[in-house]
């Protein structure tokens, strides 16, 4: 079985597909540094790096060139995200047929090319992961007229494609990890075609594996703390480490309980230790969330300064309260699967992600094994050094966890075996 993958950024989602061994033959992606590590880790596959507005014909005609089978099995696409709306494509549509054009984001309308690709090429099988918005994305399409993005890709398929767009949680299927994905199937496979006229979403409750928590997936890794000297522990894993802590941070994470926020953290003061200082409350404005500004660094019963997060304020000279929502500078809970990992997991203020117990952000190595890349064989090196810190929040942030596409691509290899199709009538 052969693939093609468009937007391939480092190949984390491919690993899904090779376990299944299906061979990528060509791949494309835009950004040079992501494509030099694509290369590095699937060294048999054609890297066509540029982009795709300019690439069409180059992708279609090498996948002819090095092609051994009669029909390509899968073309794997995550067209960027960045532009995708969180409105509702039917207020979108609606607005626009009254005349109020939105701003539509170029990026968005990199389906066009890719769905060129997918109508020359036929794949058995076409897949696509994105965000959830994703679903909601309203594009102008190249006649000029605007239109839901799954309704284009549907309209450029035609009868000879069934599909359809699904909103998932990873914690559903195995993956430590609460992030929701969107993956939209298509498929002329004669037992796909059926069973999603019939179930709609590809993925269904059979499909679900037990539910797995942050402590089954990092708990008993060796303890690490972000101060010089024990922040790495590379005989374990050479990905095992993580940042320096400055000391005034430390001392506010040193004193945040799981699952808290050190915005909450109360007075540490042995003479006094009173537990009843005001709490960080986010409030809502207008269906704006707005971060509390009013939450007391001092303890309101001794007047000692409290391991809340605060900083002098260089025009003032006056300790202030740091901005941020109750999600930043909070311990993640044991006995949950993590929050999303997106590329900031590296620093102690993004959402949820100080280490349950340990006074540190999760190391690069706990990242992977809680994005299910620690499953498959990868090397994050290129010219024999290992990438930064920087671009492995990167790469984690803005990928998909391979076991999902495991399991999807797994799913449409096993089709024909699953026994509701067969009495569906597919024969």
């Amino acid at each position: 079985m052969e693939a093609i993958s468009l937007f391939s950024s480092a190949g984390i989602g491919e690993l899904g597909i090779t376990h299944n061994e299906i061979k990528i033959l060509v791949s494309n992606e835009l950004l040079e540094d992501r494509h030099a590590l694509y290369k590095k880790n699937f060294q048999e596959t054609e890297c066509i790096t540029g982009s795709i507005w300019e690439k069409i014909d180059e992708i279609c005609e090498t996948y002819e060139k090095v092609r051994t089978e009669e029909e390509l099995f899968l073309l794997y696409a995550t067209p960027p995200c960045q532009g995708m709306s969180t409105n509702g494509a039917g207020t979108l549509l609606k607005g626009i047929r009254e005349g109020n054009k939105p701003k539509i984001d170029e990026r968005n309308r990199l389906i066009i090319p890719t769905m060129d690709i997918v109508c020359r090429l036929q794949p058995r099988w076409f897949l696509m992961e994105n965000v959830p918005g994703m679903k909601n994305t309203v594009i102008d399409d190249e006649n000029g007229e605007y239109i839901n993005i799954i309704d284009y890709v549907r309209k450029r398929l035609g009868d000879n494609y069934i599909g359809h767009a699904q909103v998932v949680a990873c914690s559903d299927y195995g993956i430590p990890q609460v992030r929701k994905r969107l993956i939209t199937v298509f498929t002329r496979d004669d037992f796909g075609k059926k069973y999603l006229s019939v179930y709609g979403n590809f993925l269904q409750d059979e499909d679900r594996k037990p539910l797995k928590t942050l402590r089954d997936a990092i708990q008993g890794f060796p303890t690490l703390d972000s101060v010089e000297g024990k922040n790495q522990n590379i005989e374990f894993n050479k990905y095992h480490f993580v940042p320096i802590m400055n000391p005034e941070k430390h001392w506010w994470v040193e004193n945040t309980p799981e699952g808290n926020t050190a915005y909450n953290n109360q007075c540490v003061n042995p003479m006094c230790l009173y537990q009843y200082n005001g709490m960080h409350i986010d409030r809502q404005e207008g269906g704006i969330w707005h971060s509390n500004s009013e939450t007391p660094i001092y303890c309101e019963k001794c007047g000692e300064l409290l391991p809340r997060p605060s900083m002098i304020d260089k025009k003032t000279g006056k300790r202030r309260l740091l901005k941020g929502f109750h999600s930043a500078y909070r311990r993640m809970k044991w006995d949950e699967p993590a929050t999303t990992l997106t590329q900031n997991f590296i620093y102690e203020a993004s959402d949820n992600k100080i280490h349950p117990e340990q006074n540190r952000v999760l190391s690069i190595y706990e990242a992977l094994v809680i994005q299910t890349i620690s499953d498959y064989e990868y090397a994050f090196e290129i010219g024999g050094k290992m990438i930064s810190n920087a671009m492995f929040a990167q790469i984690i942030g803005e990928s998909v966890p391979p076991k999902l596409i495991d399991i999807v691509v797994d799913k449409m290899i096993h089709i024909k075996d699953i026994q509701n199709v067969f009495t569906l009538g597919v024969k």
